[in-house]
């Protein structure tokens, strides 16, 4: 399963002691993002800072937010689509080509993080299929075009799709090579790996599909809600949060990695003030196989993983028995938050409703711990 694309929404937990401080913090900001505005006409109106939180739907709703008075697509359209390597290197640049569009009312996105863009710009009555990641309620009843995040080239085609979205961590290449040379129009787009990263990934989307005064809008809402987030009492503890390790886990495929810089888990745990386990033990790549002598020189107060990755390993109980685990505060407390695969690294338009929930989930666990 490729890293990139471990992306679903978070999963419940049993509700908690409530009385930290980082709770509070939480909760406030939670409020502040309770706030209602109203639509216009024309394009989609962004809101302006201190106004980008409003009507965020809770995220155990996992459902999304739509932008009001979204246009309509102008075309055609031809747009930079990056040319799928299978052997680059992180170190080698892009290439990108020309990718006309002239159709878009059948849209097929390959990841759900892009299908999450294309609901989100008002364009999901067009999509005719999903990734297996795009599990919001909106995508429900669509058809399902990949199993364990690979592509199937037979169900892509057997869809019809008049134009299709990709990023560079879809595959197997194979499978995009075979979609390509049927003429259907593939938009291969950048990966997001970081809070920045997004906003130029939700205007390449728009562009593409004929609508980019609506990827401009969406960029700029998002902004305001992030920044909102980090003008609130949340991101003004940055720095003295909890020490949170990101173990990204498949026990059925022996791997077990601990995320470092560039993992996309260090970006989401900065915007609420809390530390990295990975960054902070110095590691400069995004994953690392984990040993049991580095797992207990981090000593972190929270497991980070992906719930399918939790039942990989046997969830909570199998997860202390890896070596090292158990020795830590996070192991001995059995203090573990899990989302699903789909959400905690999309980097999409959901994005500021992860930031608040994992908050909540961090706060929830720091109670916890306190009242024993």
């Amino acid at each position: 399963m490729p890293l990139a694309d471990a992306r679903r929404r978070p999963r419940g937990h049993r509700p908690r002691p409530r009385s930290a401080p980082l709770l509070a913090a939480a909760c406030a900001l939670a409020l502040a993002l309770a706030g209602c505005t109203g639509g216009g006409g024309g394009a989609p109106e962004a809101p302006a800072p201190g106004d980008g939180a409003a009507d965020i739907p809770d995220f155990s709703e996992n459902r999304l937010q739509p932008l009001e008075g979204t246009g309509e697509p102008e075309l055609p359209v031809t747009v930079d689509s990056v040319v799928l390597d299978p052997y680059r290197t992180s170190d080698d640049p892009l290439e990108y080509e020309r990718v006309e569009v002239d159709d878009v009312s059948r849209i097929l996105p390959l990841t759900g993080s892009l299908a999450e863009i294309v609901f989100t710009l008002g364009l999901g009555d067009n999509v005719v299929g999903r990734d297996v990641a795009a599990t919001f309620q909106e995508a429900a009843g669509l058809p399902v075009i990949s199993e364990g995040h690979e592509v199937s080239a037979e169900s892509v085609l057997a869809l019809e799709p008049t134009v299709i979205l990709a990023d560079t961590q879809t595959g197997p290449s194979e499978a995009v090579e075979q979609i390509q040379r049927s003429g259907i129009p593939v938009v291969v787009v950048e990966e997001a790996w970081s809070i920045d990263e997004m906003y130029p990934r939700f205007e390449r989307v728009a562009e593409a599909l004929g609508v980019p005064d609506d990827g401009a809008a969406l960029s700029e809402r998002t902004r305001a809600q992030m920044a909102d987030v980090r003008e609130g009492p949340i991101g003004s503890g940055a720095g003295d949060g909890p020490l949170v390790a990101f173990l990204y886990l498949r026990g059925t495929a022996g791997v077990y990695l601990l995320g470092g810089e560039g993992s996309g888990a260090d970006a989401v745990l900065a915007e609420i003030g809390a530390r990295d386990a990975g960054v902070e033990m110095g590691l400069t790549t995004p994953f690392t196989p984990i040993t049991t002598e580095a797992l207990i020189a981090a000593q972190p107060d929270v497991l980070l993983v992906m719930t399918k990755g939790l039942e990989s390993v046997g969830g909570v109980d199998g997860l202390v028995e890896i070596p090292g685990v158990a020795q830590t505060p996070a192991g001995a407390a059995r203090a573990v938050v899990d989302f699903e695969d789909g959400v905690l690294l999309n980097f999409g338009p959901r994005t500021p409703q992860v930031v608040v929930a994992l908050a909540d989930e961090l706060a929830a666990i720091q109670a916890e711990g306190e009242g024993r």
